[in-house]
């Protein structure tokens, strides 16, 4: 099982992290260089529990397409997406939030399996596993500095 996990702490409000890790033009913002885009579902502002996307996406240089669906939700506490229909065999990213001080101590655990067998697992540990944290951590870094760079 492939996993990523971060905390970041941000200089802005708990509502304000929460409404933006869920906004899918924001998602979009903070993947640059994947080609991302929400093509079915909640294709533009915020997703809210029971909603669902598709998302069409470049990574390693293979197209990808992948439905998610929020599956817990608790404003602004945390939420849940996971894959509905797609290239892992599961994959669950759950968004947590915080007050800290006058900010946001935001936390991210992201879970996937991935198919094929021994080949999957080979492919997770050596490729898929320091991309999936990289993307990831660059996709909280521009979230962080949107919230940041709003006024509260």
């Amino acid at each position: 099982m492939g996993s990523a996990s971060l905390t970041t702490r941000i200089d802005a409000p708990v509502d304000v992290c929460f409404d933006l890790a869920r906004d899918i033009d924001a998602h979009i913002r903070s993947t640059p260089g994947t080609a991302e885009r929400a093509v079915a579902g909640v294709t533009s502002g915020l997703i809210g529990l029971g909603e669902t996307v598709t998302w069409e996406a470049r990574h390693l240089g293979v197209g990808w397409r992948m439905t998610v669906g929020l599956t817990a939700f608790e404003r602004p506490r945390y939420f849940v997406d996971e894959m509905l229909a797609g290239p892992f065999a599961t994959f669950r990213h759950f968004h947590g939030f915080q007050p800290d001080g006058a900010g946001t101590r935001m936390t991210d655990i992201l879970r996937y399996t991935v198919p094929a067998g021994w080949p999957g697992r080979l492919f997770d540990q050596l490729i898929l596993q320091p991309y999936m944290h990289r993307v990831l951590s660059q996709r909280i870094a521009i979230l962080k500095a949107e919230a940041e760079s709003r006024d509260h």
